[in-house]
């Protein structure tokens, strides 16, 4: 039962190369020298860049992979998931602004709070399939942004959540430099934990739904209540980002919800390369990188050019960045075995 899962079902599509079968098949060292060489990047990477603009970067990150983790392994296109990333943005910085705790534990209690909002969007959601899982998504997003604009009594609506605290021990975080390295240790447990998701058996069997949810069904599988923890644990990671992302800025505002927010988010995910995982942390560091250096340029239409880009990427790289470089791995390794 469990190999006619894991392995892809012939649902008269192939499915599209993942970037984790060339990291799986490759051998040991070349494994080790990647995460050796991910984990040099991210620890460079305030040196080489804005520490703001690495902070960012790394909260995309974790909305990107959390996009993917429904998108790529499950077969869910959401263009809502800003309603996760926002609604932990905002009880992020209201416990860190009225209940003085430490960064984390509010990052902690945020996360939590998107993942208990998913819980229901969720259960309504995955009974959906395609266009209308989007339109379902999509709606309760805004929802999620209608009442954050309304409840001014707790959100300051159009004026936002001003002040949130970067407390840490009495740690002086006020730096970014200093701020992405405390954050860091909690972006990389959030990938770690996206990670073993994927390649536990839960996360084969959501490939297998993704492929062919009929035959998953007929072998067993409940369909409905893995998508439906898969969307749970997807907004968790969402959240994640969302409230160290308010943490960063030190202010939350309506954009955090706004229905942009999540186009962007898969946006990200396309330009990696859907089903990769780790192309999300690519298209993140490529496209928060343009948007700021664009912005610095004085250039105004920055939607047009990451469009452009997006565009070109889908055209001549329709596996997405990492997922193209994934796959001439793989034949380049079938050759050398020839």
């Amino acid at each position: 039962m469990t190999s006619t899962v894991d392995t892809p079902a012939e649902a008269g599509r192939p499915a599209p190369p993942s970037g984790l079968l060339a990291v799986a098949r490759a051998p040991g060292w070349v494994r080790y020298a990647l995460l050796a060489a991910g984990l040099a990047a991210a620890l460079w990477l305030p040196f080489g860049l804005y520490p703001a603009v690495a902070v960012d970067i790394l909260c995309w990150a974790l909305f990107a992979v959390s996009v993917d983790l429904l998108l790529g392994f499950t077969g869910l296109m959401s263009f809502g998931h800003a309603a996760f990333w926002g609604t932990s943005a905002y009880l992020t910085g209201l416990v860190a602004i009225h209940a003085g705790l430490p960064f984390p534990v509010a990052v902690l209690a945020g996360a939590l709070g998107a993942a208990a909002l998913a819980l229901p969007i969720g259960y309504l959601a995955v009974k959906r399939t395609g266009i209308y899982f989007a339109m379902v998504t999509l709606a309760f997003a805004q929802m999620v942004y209608y009442v954050a604009n309304e409840w001014r009594s707790v959100t300051k609506g159009e004026n936002g959540l001003q002040g949130v605290p970067r407390s840490l021990f009495g740690l002086d975080l006020t730096d970014d430099f200093y701020f992405y390295y405390a954050i860091l240790p909690i972006v990389l447990l959030g990938l770690a934990a996206a990670w073993r998701i994927t390649h536990s058996p839960f996360g084969r069997v959501l490939v297998g739904i993704r492929d062919n949810p009929a035959r998953a069904r007929a072998l067993g599988y409940p369909v409905h209540r893995y998508k439906l923890t898969a969307f749970v644990l997807s907004g968790f990671i969402a959240g994640l980002g969302g409230g160290l992302f308010a943490v960063g800025h030190r202010f939350v505002s309506l954009d955090v919800l706004h229905w942009t927010t999540s186009g962007k988010a898969v946006i990200v995910v396309v330009l990696g390369g859907i089903g990769t995982l780790w192309g999300g942390v690519l298209g993140a560091a490529l496209v928060v990188r343009l948007e700021d250096w664009l912005s610095f340029s004085g250039f105004e239409a920055i939607g047009l050019v990451t469009g452009g880009i997006f565009v070109l990427v889908v055209l001549l790289f329709r596996r997405g960045l990492w997922g193209t470089v994934s796959a001439l791995a793989l034949r380049w390794m079938a050759a050398r075995r020839r």
